[in-house]
């Protein structure tokens, strides 16, 4: 049995909630994320995809390994939030199950269109980078460039291919050229949703803030104040700057929206550790949280730099690809995975022990119970949610390259919002006061306190009307 100095708490509406209202709860989380789910898959795809072949835009067959190529990308809007430019080159004469790999080099010229259709050269030059052709039975597509935010209504790319020698034999057939870019009606989505969680979640803060102004901050348990931090941190995950990115020509708002979701993200993994250790130890100085800031922390930086590292060197190349810089790159998503993999061990060493030596404390089984629950319920769907979307590309070098290419609809988009932010709604509700909000410090860990679970009302995991005389005069007898 843990033996732990009880702290006075502010008792939760966990504890006065039948055994009916808790599956009504769990009822109305799924019916939320399911909600949210049937709207996405219902809603417009992420990607619009329109194709250009080479034997169309150059001049004669004979410039099919040399170009150029002028790859018009038509009519833009800021809706259109990013562009994506990728060949994928189709060959002759290859025998099958021949594997083909050939290093060449890429010459990009980008113009960017005014609207009274006049040509900005964007960079000084070319851009001259090195790609490699990976063939079996078809060849895998090739990035040429990418664009973070539309600066131009319109761009003209010139394309030029420098030392293609292809074995004997093999020839180019044709060229296709790929562009990508999101598609309007589906931003119009993003930019309602986005708004609709920021106003649920600006009031579940307001309403959450509200039930606890009675009550000083030391008397808060460890749950209710971790939810007054993460509450704020889901306003800035739902991004209340993301209409600049339709409003100023800047990559500075989709650069916030990455730390702000780094920081939410993070934040949620570093609640995780606290509760399941703070729920059994009431002194938290400052060799508490040290050891999990610093995972906690490294995950941060680590996040961080893999989402805006590219994002940057674009802003200075659009042409740009992390395999140039692969050593720094596999160095820190080695390290990623490897401070991923000590905090998940960290996690469980964490959740063994505090089952261990609460389990059987009423008040605190609950609790945990509770956060375990809904915790393996998010932690499962964000994992096979992954798991569709990507498959075993997780792994792959490619991974946070292609990362926002794979989209396939509106729901995998709304399925990871909904998700945390119901999460959270749910996690505010239940750690909100209860109506008659008594203070833990009353429910002490004794064993006549079994008694008290033996409520007349069979349905209650704990009665929520406990007279104080009651429970002194236990308190009497021990």
């Amino acid at each position: 049995m843990a033996t732990k100095e009880m702290e006075s708490t502010v008792q939760m509406r966990l504890y006065t909630l039948t055994k009916r209202q808790f599956v009504l709860v769990f009822v109305a989380f799924f019916v939320a994320f399911f909600l949210t789910v049937i709207i996405g898959i219902a809603g417009p795809p992420i990607i619009t995809e329109h194709t250009l072949q080479a034997s169309e835009i150059s001049e004669s067959e004979a410039k099919l390994t040399t170009g150029p190529f002028r790859i018009d990308t038509g009519i833009l809007s800021t809706f259109n939030q990013q562009l994506w430019i990728l060949c994928q080159i189709k060959l002759n004469g290859t025998k099958p199950g021949t594997a083909l790999i050939q290093r060449f080099h890429l010459s990009v010229k980008l113009l960017g269109r005014a609207k009274d259709s006049s040509y900005h050269l964007i960079g000084t030059n070319a851009y001259n980078r090195t790609r490699e052709l990976n063939c079996n039975k078809e060849c895998k597509p090739l990035v040429i460039l990418h664009l973070g935010y539309i600066d131009y209504p319109s761009y003209v790319a010139v394309v030029r291919f420098h030392n293609l020698n292809l074995p004997k034999g093999i020839q180019i057939s044709d060229i296709d050229f790929q562009l990508k870019y999101y598609n309007a009606d589906f931003t119009q989505v993003e930019i309602w949703f986005r708004f609709v969680f920021l106003v649920l979640t600006f009031m579940v803060t307001c309403m959450f803030a509200h039930s606890l102004r009675r009550f000083p901050l030391h008397e808060w348990s460890i749950e209710q104040k971790w939810m007054s931090l993460l509450l704020p941190l889901l306003l800035l995950y739902n991004d209340p700057l993301f209409p600049l990115n339709f409003l100023v020509d800047s990559w500075v708002p989709s650069m916030f929206d990455s730390v702000f979701q780094a920081s939410f993200l993070c934040a949620l993994l570093l609640f995780w550790l606290c509760a399941f250790h703070g729920i059994r130890q009431s002194e938290r100085r400052l060799s508490f949280y040290l050891p999990k800031l610093l995972i906690v922390g490294v995950l941060w930086v680590s996040a961080f730099t893999l989402s805006s590292w590219q994002q940057y060197n674009e802003l200075q190349d659009p042409t740009y690809q992390y395999k140039i810089d692969i050593g720094h790159f596999m160095g820190l998503k080695v390290l990623f995975f490897t401070i991923g993999a000590i905090y998940l061990v960290y996690l469980v060493y964490l959740l063994i022990r505090a089952y261990s030596e609460l389990r059987a404390m009423p008040y605190f089984d609950v609790r945990l119970k509770f956060l375990t629950g809904l915790m393996l319920i998010v932690l499962t769907i964000s994992v096979v949610i992954t798991g569709l979307r990507f498959g075993t590309g997780v792994l792959q070098d490619n991974f946070v390259a292609d990362l926002e290419t794979h989209y396939d609809n509106s729901a995998e988009f709304l399925t990871f919002f909904g998700l945390l932010n119901f999460y959270l709604y749910t996690m505010a509700f239940v750690y909100s006061p209860s109506k008659n909000a008594l203070y833990e410090s009353y429910f002490r860990d004794h064993s006549s306190f079994s008694m008290l679970n033996e409520s007349e009302d069979e349905d209650n995991i704990y009665s929520s009307h406990v007279e104080k005389g009651q429970i002194a005069s236990s308190d009497e007898e021990y």
